[in-house]
């Protein structure tokens, strides 16, 4: 019992980074929700990536590296609101379209400069058990601005989820509405990628707000869900990469699959003797 808690008690960069991590968790849980009901997984996708030529510019100018990564994502954002708009290509073909040229992009400023060997271990796979102080301030401030986002705007991104058109109807603009919901989804993507990095961002989208999907039935509680099982990710991987010596935030990630996957299990094996259970019972009469 003492292996699970020691490491986080007797090493401050372990407790920063489990602070650090569960308030990524929260915040992405809260977007993430959204991103799952909404079907909006492939543009999660490529904002985790599109950030990548931000950050690289931005560390070649010398500015801070979530600067950038916020000029890559509004990058992103504004090509896709702007090909859907002015051409006959659906959403899909300008995200799978600006996707490939901006992660193209980032890896072609990578190749240009060799000062990028540990930097840009560090963007795609993020830094853990690296985070400072401030670092943790600004992802609190980050839940803070996405928790009062899914607040406020409630009720339009709900009716969005389920029905754009009903949206439209009742005066919630779908494409506006679609528009602050991928900012809140930026603000998760560009705050969290200096801990878990932009390659595994995208999995505590999903996973965590997934595994809440599985059990809940209200948007409200499958945030909650979300946020214990991202939370728990955070706790179960640290504690394997410190015993194990592994990557820190892949661990966490690879723990927030596993555990949806196990929720998964365990749903489909309910509903299969459920289902046994009612074929067995004759029908009366």
């Amino acid at each position: 019992m003492r292996s699970l808690i020691s490491p986080f008690l007797n090493n401050p960069f372990m407790t920063r980074s489990l602070i650090a991590g569960i308030l990524v968790a929260v915040s992405c849980s809260i977007a993430g929700t959204f991103v799952v009901l909404r079907g909006l997984a492939f543009l999660g996708d490529a904002l985790a990536h599109g950030v990548l030529p931000g950050v690289a510019g931005a560390l070649l100018l010398g500015a801070p590296g979530v600067l950038g990564a916020a000029v890559g994502a509004g990058l992103m954002i504004g090509g896709v609101n702007l090909v859907t708009r002015k051409s006959r290509l659906s959403s899909d073909t300008a995200i799978g379209l600006l996707f490939v040229g901006m992660l193209g992009l980032g890896v072609m400023m990578v190749s240009r400069s060799t000062s990028f060997t540990g930097d840009i271990v560090g963007i795609l796979f993020g830094e853990i058990l690296g985070v400072s102080r401030s670092d943790i301030v600004q992802q609190a401030i980050a839940l803070v601005v996405v928790g009062v986002f899914a607040r406020v705007f409630a009720r339009p991104l709900l009716m969005l989820s389920f029905d754009p058109e009903q949206a439209d109807i009742a005066g919630w603009p779908s494409r506006r509405f679609e528009t602050l919901l991928l900012l809140m989804v930026t603000v998760c993507v560009v705050m969290s990628f200096q801990t878990v990095g932009t390659l595994l961002v995208f999995g505590m989208l999903l996973a965590p707000a997934g595994t809440g999907a599985l059990i809940a039935r209200r948007v409200w509680a499958m945030m909650a869900w979300g946020a214990l099982f991202g939370s728990l990710s955070v706790w179960a991987g640290l504690l394997i990469s410190y015993h194990f010596d592994l990557a820190a935030g892949a661990s966490v990630v690879v723990v927030a699959v596993a555990l949806f996957f196990v929720v998964f299990t365990i749903q489909a094996v309910r509903e299969s003797l459920a289902q046994r259970r009612t074929g067995s019972v004759a029908p009366v009469g």
